[in-house]
């Protein structure tokens, strides 16, 4: 057997050697200069773009290049382009002729590949260099395609001062997508990476210009356009001052940059949800109302859309922008700030009341002076129903029975049913917010907000489409950005709020009056079914709406970044108005299929919205939620024993059963009455006992208002420094009886009709008995703060 030359030996290994480098020469990334950040509409349309880390406007390599710009580059810089592997002998042959009759440098031979080479190196560019980038150019050609280098070759080329890339020069120099120019626009930017220094404000532009028609000529010539064409592009003014970029989702742009690595995208540039023309329009309203509010010094506004059907994101406009002001904190995105929700978060507690047999949706709840261990919630009005029902309470938005609700529902479970439904911001334990939870005593964002009531909107339209199961994925975050990703399904039996609950939540927040004409939508057959509710955080610092169907979730905030309250900012008078001019933009649709199958057909007492018992008088059939079944009968009809007149009460010491008259009386407690009363004139109070009937204590007769059994109160000085009082305030069953005042055991003073006194007490505990003509007692304690211990 023959042996193999050493010397062919060693000059196969240098080839292999050889061919190894040649396979690897090419970096895997070609580029590694910093990218602009770059948001686009659903359409495609740029919204916003943030400038590169290092000072360049580069936008990320584009999937596909404006044919025009490669109709222009070809003709103008390798119009072989298609035809040779990275190099044209033929023109680097007749650059070589030329340079050497010139003595100098008059033309280049480099193919678009080679360029694609010099340009990702940015080296001097010696023999040995220029030797280098022929080997990388065909390297380049075996591994990327001729329209991904066409690709490369427009997202990387220098086209003047700090602009890279052919769409970056198209907005910074024409204020549009590339897709878009002209002709003879395109033709202007084909000639630049050539020679990017031409573009300069009043300078060059003849030079431009000569370049420019040469090349619309040359396009003429080989038939891509007409001469006619090629004259009127002529016509065309070239590019002056560069023109500012796109500021229409700036606070998008932000979070996206933030976001990114955590979303696990790799490019700076996203096709984003909003649609653009609602994002514009929105951007508009804004605007209006930030100057209309300023004159109030109330400096910021913004507003989130979704959309319920895809969880996307249909308009973000995280705050006013205006950036030249900085007094505006325009840059701070109030859709990621966390903020007091004022009163939003009250049909969360009503859907979760519902939800787990506590309350029917009428059901009647206290509207009376409430003290919780020191803790005196007030209603905006500074009124009280005494008792409401709650639906309307909540449309009415009351601060009493809210709390009342929440007290009965327990604030701990509240806590984490909305940690459950995706409110991120609650860091503290429950017993940190207690009972001011539902009064915006915790933080919200408004991203978290708007998801909590998709996530109710998604699972009540999926009623039919999950045959009535649940898809906690329904509770998802909305996204921003186009994404491959499906759904996932999960169905349960169970979710955080049932159908039923939901739907007669969102009932009961569509009878929430609407601000301005917007009062009259009923009477309108166009008008658009909107469940809303507003908010106003204590201190007047934020105003909220929030508002629903069964397509959009929109929520609005308006107050000032820094949180500086402000009169007049209040969720009704500056959020409302706002809502309801987005929601005209957005198109009307069907409102929410009842969940019949959800919902049971219970009669219920008319007057009390509890489940109607043995002596409710006026019962009506009512769907409820099928929790509602659990709810306790009706506390409040109670079945009273009349004389034969029906004048008084009676009982078998005093009247023959025979004679009685027997009836079913609505009966509230008395505080509750005293209040329930003067707004309600049908009320009828129970008679009163007939002369030589004993009470035998059915029902309590009196009831102390202010304060309550334990409380602690504070008595504050008068303005001429003298001690001042407080006003103790009862309520008894009968209006006409006298109510006899004692403290500490001592007689102090008689009310009749109107039982209210005002005392100065000692600081220290105190006994408070009150007697009525009857001998009904009442005994309580308060404890007057000492002014040097408070």
């Amino acid at each position: 057997m023959n042996k193999i030359p050493k010397a062919f030996l060693v000059a196969d290994i240098a080839c292999f050697v050889m061919l190894l480098v040649f396979l690897f020469s090419l970096p895997s990334k070609l580029f590694k200069s910093p990218t602009s950040f770059v948001i686009e509409a659903n359409n495609g349309n740029l919204l916003s773009a943030a400038i590169a880390s290092d000072g360049q406007w580069r936008f990320p390599v584009a999937d596909s290049v404006a044919v025009k710009f490669k109709t222009c580059i070809i003709a103008f810089e390798d119009k072989r382009f298609y035809n040779h592997f990275g190099i044209d002998f033929l023109a680097m042959s007749r650059a070589m002729r030329q340079n050497f009759k010139a003595k100098s440098v008059v033309s280049g031979g480099s193919t678009l590949t080679m360029q694609v080479i010099r340009l990702s190196r940015q080296q001097d560019r010696t023999i040995w260099q220029k030797l280098l980038e022929v080997i990388l150019a065909l390297r380049l050609e075996l591994k990327y395609s001729k329209e991904e280098i066409i690709n490369l070759y427009a997202a990387n080329a220098p086209f003047g001062s700090n602009v890279v890339g052919l769409e970056a020069a198209s907005w910074r120099y024409y204020g549009r997508d590339a897709k878009t120019l002209s002709w003879g626009e395109m033709a202007t930017l084909a000639v630049l990476p050539n020679s990017p220094s031409l573009v300069h404000p009043g300078k060059n532009s003849a030079r431009l210009i000569k370049k420019r028609n040469d090349l619309l000529d040359k396009l003429a010539r080989l038939k891509y356009i007409d001469q006619a064409t090629a004259n009127l592009s002529k016509l065309e003014p070239v590019p002056g001052k560069p023109l500012p970029l796109p500021q229409n989702a700036p606070h998008l742009l932000n979070r996206f940059k933030a976001e990114r690595a955590s979303l696990e995208i790799s490019s700076t540039k996203i096709r984003s949800t909003l649609n653009e023309d609602i994002q514009l329009k929105i951007n508009s309203i804004l605007k209006r109302y930030n100057n209309r509010y300023r004159a109030n010094d109330i400096n910021n506004i913004s507003a989130l859309v979704l959309d319920a059907k895809t969880g996307h994101v249909v308009s973000y406009v995280g705050n006013i922008y205006q950036p030249e002001n900085a007094d505006l904190e325009s840059h701070v995105d109030m859709i990621k700030a966390p903020r007091s929700p004022g009163s939003t978060l009250k049909p969360l507690l009503y859907a979760s009341m519902l939800n787990d047999g506590f309350i029917l949706p009428h059901t009647l709840v206290p509207d009376i002076p409430t003290q919780i261990a020191g803790y005196s919630p007030q209603n905006y009005d500074l009124g009280y129903d005494g008792a409401i029902s709650a639906d309307k309470a909540l449309s009415r938005s009351l601060n009493i029975p809210a709390v009342k609700m929440l007290q009965q529902y327990k604030y701990e479970r509240f806590y984490d049913k909305l940690k459950k439904l995706g409110i991120s911001t609650l860091n503290q334990p429950a017993d940190h917010y207690g009972l001011s939870l539902i009064l915006g005593g915790s933080e919200v964002t408004m991203w978290d907000l708007a998801n909590t009531y998709m996530g109710m909107v998604r699972t009540l339209n999926h009623f039919n489409t999950y045959k009535g199961l649940y898809n906690p994925n329904d509770y998802n975050q909305a996204t921003y950005f186009a994404s491959d990703k499906k759904e996932e399904k999960d169905y349960q039996r169970n979710s955080f709020l049932d159908h039923g609950a939901i739907w007669a939540t969102f009932n009961a927040m569509e009878e929430v009056m609407r601000p301005g004409d917007e009062g009259l939508w009923e009477q309108f057959s166009s008008s658009q079914r909107v469940a809303w509710k507003t908010g106003t955080s204590f201190g007047f610092r934020d105003a909220w709406a929030v508002g629903l169907t069964p397509n959009y979730v929109v929520c609005v905030w308006v107050g000032n970044a820094d949180g500086e309250g402000r009169p007049g900012l209040v969720g009704i008078e500056a959020a409302a108005p706002v809502l309801f001019d987005i929601f005209r933009l957005l198109p009307n649709g069907k409102w929410f299929e009842t969940p019949t199958t959800k919902l049971r057909k219970t009669k219920v007492c008319k007057q009390s919205g509890y489940k109607a018992g043995e002596n409710c008088p006026e019962v009506v059939n009512e769907w409820i939620p099928a929790s509602g079944e659990k709810t306790a009968a009706c506390p409040f009809h109670k079945l009273v024993h009349l004389d034969r007149t029906g004048t008084y009460r009676v009982t078998d010491q005093c009247e023959s059963v025979t004679n009685m008259q027997h009836k079913s009386w609505f009966i509230l407690p008395p505080a509750m009455e005293y209040y329930y009363k003067i707004k309600n004139s049908d009320y009828k109070s129970l008679p009163a006992f007939m002369v030589g009937c004993e009470n035998n204590g059915g029902n309590n007769v009196m009831e102390l208002i202010y304060p309550k059994n334990g409380a602690v109160v504070y008595i504050p000085l008068e303005l001429d420094g003298t001690r001042g009082k407080i006003v103790l305030n009862a309520a008894h069953r009968n209006q006409n009886s006298k109510i006899y005042w004692h403290i500490d055991n001592e007689y102090v003073a008689t009310t009749s009709n109107y039982h209210q006194l005002a005392i100065s007490p000692a600081p220290g505990k105190h006994s408070l008995t009150l007697v009525d003509e009857n001998g009904e007692r009442l005994v309580q304690v308060f404890t007057v703060l000492d002014k040097e211990k408070k």
